[in-house]
């Protein structure tokens, strides 16, 4: 996968006003750009593409938020302990299980369970939240959607709909894999631009994040939708 920011222009008079390292700040923010685009990727590509004996796609079972199109069940601690059941009946290793929340899930679980809201920003500096029924528990909210009637995950870069929803993702790292590309930093001068005086600036990186096989290794549970 290549991951390219577009080239962002900045002129000599800009530089010249600036009371802070203009440069600097935009390098910065390039890299970020990247690195979040770099996570939605990776934790779109881990997800499985569909339910299935070996990829379950699981619905959350609490109470109803909403109501109309946007409605939806709450995930609650028994939907993790479901989760932990279909990944101990695939005989995935218990150490290296990871859970992904989304951040509607976490919310619904610092709504209705005490234990999760003790553990919760736990280990902040690594932005782990806790260890949970044998899982790792991280929060993102850049994970992919999945049609909530079909249970079919959604094409990198499409548009969502009413019908779809959010998903937590849970994967075994010992079956995960990655590539880390260097990053290329382009950069024109300004003094080579007689007509703008500006200078122009983006990054491109290389990059790669996959489950090592497409099945026995990743699952995902995405809210129920309620009756309109």
């Amino acid at each position: 996968d290549k991951f390219q920011t577009k080239p962002t222009p900045v002129t000599d008079d800009e530089l010249y006003a600036s009371s802070y390292d203009k440069m600097a700040s935009l390098k910065e923010r390039h890299a970020d750009a990247i690195k979040e685009k770099k996570f939605a990727k990776a934790i779109h590509a881990l997800a499985p593409d569909s339910n299935g004996a070996k990829t379950p796609v699981l619905k959350t079972t609490g109470e109803i938020v909403g109501g109309g199109a946007s409605g939806r069940r709450r995930l609650q601690m028994s939907d993790i302990i479901a989760l932990k059941d279909q990944f101990d009946k695939l005989k995935i290793p218990v150490q290296g299980r990871r859970l992904v929340l989304c951040s509607d899930h976490v919310n619904d679980l610092l709504e209705t369970d005490q234990k999760f809201k003790d553990h919760y920003n736990i280990n902040q500096t690594e932005g782990k939240i806790c260890r949970l029924y044998g899982f790792d528990i991280y929060e993102y909210d850049g994970t992919p959607y999945y049609n909530a009637t079909t249970k079919k995950k959604l094409a990198w870069g499409a548009a969502t709909a009413d019908t779809d929803m959010q998903a937590s993702v849970a994967f075994y790292v010992g079956r995960m894999m990655k590539a880390n590309g260097s990053v290329q930093f382009y950069h024109s001068e300004a003094s080579k631009d007689p007509l703008y005086h500006r200078n122009l600036v983006n990054f491109r990186k290389w990059g790669i994040c996959l489950p090592l096989s497409d099945k026995n290794c990743t699952a995902a549970v995405i809210s129920a939708k309620s009756e309109a």
